[in-house]
């Protein structure tokens, strides 16, 4: 079976070859950030299509700055590497591509600088990409179950929380666990003030009274690309405006349809939470229609939206995978 390819190092290697060492400071303290790009498989059109790819790039540079790391590859250069990574391995399924940017030095300390010659110099900062089948993170075929997680979500005041900086990953994973070992699918984080925030990896609508109620930015929430697609379709697709406002969490229990958002997650119904159960349990009829139209533009099947698919496979390229 031939091996799997990554970018790493300025370079196109097989994943075998693409290792950090483990004084890798991004390892010891987290010190890196990164994306997750959905690519959806169409076998009618025997191509993959990466959903919003520059929009995850622009997000990737503005992490990268707030945390005081340096990308010096272009939106324009960073789509080439992510269509490449893809086409290089074939993929003829849904994949996911992830993005790193990482500080590379191999050194003990938990600065991101030292001291040179009287001169303040930053950690070395690297890139990495690569790509890998993925099917659905949470379950599409029925609505979820969430808990409402002791994990709170952090606060912007602790750790920049628009960024997607791998750190702040722990918290989410924690938050992740406890739900799974406690029987349910996914868990919703609240603020240091009792508000909801998100799941633990994706952003949260109610609807109530036919209007989309989402938390604001204010709430420590990432701003999710995902997120922006869905306030958009619901407006221009629905005639569905969106309110951006502080939510308590007993408005989710009375909530008439909840559902996450997210790359990973795409658009998963929510059923019940903390036992009790939303509406009717199934999924409501704002809902129903936003997932339909979402994966019928991810996939390529709605030319209005073709400006946000990116296309893997030429047709050379195509013709050779098949």
């Amino acid at each position: 079976m031939a091996e799997d390819w990554a970018y790493f190092e300025g370079d196109y290697v097989p994943i075998s070859k693409a290792n950090v060492s483990i004084r890798t400071h991004a390892l010891n303290y987290g010190t890196g950030c990164f994306e997750g790009i959905r690519g959806y498989w169409n076998a009618e059109h025997e191509q993959i299509y990466l959903f919003r790819v520059r929009e995850h790039f622009e997000r990737l540079h503005r992490s990268a700055r707030a945390l005081r790391m340096s990308l010096k590859l272009s939106l324009d250069e960073l789509m080439e590497i992510a269509v490449n990574v893809v086409a290089r391995n074939g993929f003829q399924t849904d994949v996911y591509v992830r993005p790193v940017v990482y500080k590379s030095g191999a050194i003990i300390g938990l600065s991101m600088v030292r001291r040179e010659g009287g001169k303040t110099i930053f950690l070395p900062d690297d890139f990495f990409l690569f790509a890998a089948p993925l099917g659905d993170y949470l379950d599409l075929d029925e609505p979820i179950k969430c808990c409402i997680s002791t994990w709170q979500r952090i606060d912007d005041n602790v750790m920049p929380a628009r960024t997607k900086a791998t750190g702040l990953y722990l918290n989410s994973s924690l938050a992740k666990t406890e739900a799974e070992e406690n029987g349910f699918d996914e868990g919703i984080m609240l603020t240091g003030d009792g508000h909801v925030s998100e799941g633990s990896g994706e952003n949260l609508f109610i609807v109530r009274d036919g209007v989309l109620i989402t938390p604001t930015l204010a709430d420590n929430i990432l701003e999710g690309i995902t997120r922006s697609t869905l306030i958009q379709l619901a407006k221009d697709e629905l005639g569905v405006d969106t309110v951006e406002r502080q939510i308590d969490r007993s408005e989710l229990y009375v909530a008439d349809e909840l559902f996450l958002c997210g790359t990973g997650a795409q658009v998963a119904a929510v059923g019940e939470v903390d036992h009790r159960t939303i509406a009717d349990g199934n999924a409501g009829p704002i809902t129903s229609q936003l997932m339909k139209l979402y994966f019928d533009i991810v996939k390529g099947k709605n030319p209005k939206y073709a400006d946000w698919c990116t296309a893997v496979y030429t047709t050379e390229v195509a013709a050779a995978s098949t």
